[in-house]
């Protein structure tokens, strides 16, 4: 199973994402008495959740009413959870609560220029953060989402100002762009401020990998987490868990356009690159600029060997630029060797058979050419043959 975050169409809070994980099918009395329990240390506090509809989608609205003691420091904050206990919430939730308050500190300390220690909750409320991220965090848990893996939508942040014990402030507000620095965002869609300090620290700390499109999925179950405001598009968080057997990996793509390199030298760096760590190179036949004949190098690696490939292409080609498309996703099958004995006139040889799975279905089997090419050097029998005996040798064998 995966599970797909996606605050694409309204931004992201503390009470969206527990709206979004409370549809899910977490029982809404133990949420509310986690709720409460855990954010009463803090203030008074009350938890209602319903359901609602956003300009026309059926959602989960979980909303906090309190009343704040006044601003705690982080510190504060650590040391009243180390003494609040409650019989369903496990350490693991509680330390997953600690982490996400320490993203939210370490954002506001940066800003503000302060330390850790130093910082207050007072923007957000200390009581209405406390139930929120307890909140999602018991829900998480609880779904078993900690266990998955979980993808992150790009985050939409809104716009327009708005106003803060430090004045009027553009959105997104300092703190959230801090949590979100590494994570893709967008402006809008309406004036308001979408994504929050609490939902964006809840967001960065469920996530494992951020992409821009979903993933393969299949039997999904879709929730969403109403919003506070009543806007001109549906206020709703969706989270999307489903199954998939088909795993998605990250990859670098580089490109480069050559007209003045000999074939040779293609050759070569085509060999220099795969010894390099590249996962494939394709040389594409083209026109450069002014009509020129040439070639576009195109070469799949891993976002760890993409600089030590980048270079190798420059010191190889001599080209004075690579274009870098960062951060493609790709969906993958799993692969295994098969190796299977082939007749070839008689003569027992052995060829492996690269073979494609998803799930235990075979989806591609294709026989290993050097294999081929050693039988056909020994046999004298053409290579395009010898694969098919193979192909066909497989093919019994699964039958069989």
């Amino acid at each position: 199973m995966v599970v797909i975050i996606d605050p694409q169409n309204s931004g992201i809070s503390g009470n969206m994402m527990v709206g979004a994980l409370a549809s899910l099918g977490v029982d809404h009395e133990d949420l509310i008495s986690v709720m409460e329990h855990y954010a009463s240390h803090f203030g008074d506090v009350k938890v209602e959740i319903s359901h609602v509809k956003k300009s026309g989608i059926f959602a989960t609205y979980a909303d906090v009413k309190c009343n704040d003691k006044g601003s705690v420091t982080y510190k504060e904050l650590l040391k009243g959870f180390e003494s609040i206990k409650h019989p369903i919430v496990s350490s693991e939730v509680t330390d997953f609560v600690k982490k996400v308050f320490k993203t939210i500190a370490e954002a506001e300390s940066k800003v503000h220029g302060t330390t850790i220690d130093e910082v207050h909750f007072h923007e957000v409320g200390a009581a209405d953060a406390v139930a929120d991220v307890v909140g999602a965090a018991y829900a998480f848990f609880k779904l078993g989402f900690n266990e998955q893996r979980v993808y992150g939508m790009p985050v939409a942040l809104g716009g327009g100002r708005i106003n803060s014990m430090h004045g009027k402030l553009s959105v997104p507000a300092p703190a959230t762009l801090e949590i979100l620095r590494n994570v893709p965002t967008f402006g809008g869609p309406v004036e308001k401020e979408l994504a929050t300090p609490t939902g964006a620290a809840l967001l960065v700390n469920m996530v494992d990998e951020f992409c821009k499109f979903y993933p393969l999925v299949t039997n999904k179950t879709v929730g969403y987490g109403a919003g506070k405001y009543e806007l001109s598009i549906p206020n709703v968080l969706r989270i999307v868990r489903g199954d998939s057997h088909v795993p998605m990996d990250k990859v670098h793509v580089l490109e480069t356009n050559l007209d003045n390199v000999t074939g040779e030298v293609l050759g070569h760096t085509f060999d220099r690159l795969m010894e390099k760590g590249a996962r494939d190179v394709t040389i594409i036949p083209t026109l450069t600029k002014k009509n020129r004949p040439g070639h576009l190098l195109r070469v799949i690696t891993t976002p760890e060997d993409s600089e030590n490939v980048a270079e190798t292409i420059i010191r190889e080609t001599g080209t004075l630029g690579v274009r870098f498309l960062p951060y493609s996703h790709r969906s993958t099958v799993s692969r295994k060797i098969v190796p299977v004995e082939v007749d070839v006139n008689g003569m027992e040889k052995t060829i492996r058979i690269k073979v494609g799975l998803i799930g235990e279905d075979i989806v591609s089997s294709k026989t290993e050419y050097e294999d081929a090419k050693k039988v056909s050097k020994e046999t004298g029998i053409p290579v395009k043959d010898v694969m098919a005996m193979a192909e066909d040798a497989f093919k019994n064998r699964k039958s069989s």
